[in-house]
């Protein structure tokens, strides 16, 4: 029987922790219906394919989950059309009253999400066993 790899899970309670999230899931896809915002708890849900580039050539079932989450604002991503699948490019901090501030996910075609939080506060982890793709991401060279 093959080793099945470890799943990843990472914890971020700083800015330089969510910089190691971010790399994770750089060019992670997700559909706008797999983000749930549930104000009562204070946490933001993101249910993402994450292409493992600690592996390559697969693609895992993963889960973000934000806490003490105080505000969600989207740019430019169509809530309505909860089909649609966007790419993240990268998560980032923007400090503000510490230890709070702003978590930005950005997202290729210029959309994102603000999230205002309390504090950093997250969570990744891979939820399935990775499955082979045949394509890996792309960048162009600027």
């Amino acid at each position: 029987m093959a080793d099945m790899p470890d799943p990843l899970r990472l914890l971020a309670e700083d800015a330089d922790d969510l910089s190691v999230i971010s790399a994770a899931l750089q060019d992670a896809v997700a559909r706008i219906g797999d983000i749930a915002y549930e104000k009562a708890s204070r946490r933001l849900t993101l249910a993402f394919n994450r292409y493992r580039w600690e592996q390559g050539g697969e693609r895992v079932r993963c889960g973000l989950q934000l806490g003490s989450v105080l505000a969600v604002k989207a740019r430019r991503l169509r809530r309505q059309a909860k089909d649609a699948v966007v790419e993240l490019l990268a998560i980032s901090f923007e400090p503000g009253e510490a230890p709070g501030g702003a978590i930005v996910l950005t997202f290729a075609g210029g959309g994102d999400l603000r999230v205002e939080v309390e504090c950093v506060d997250a969570v990744l982890a891979d939820l399935t066993q990775p499955w082979p793709t045949r394509r890996a991401p792309a960048h162009d060279e600027a």
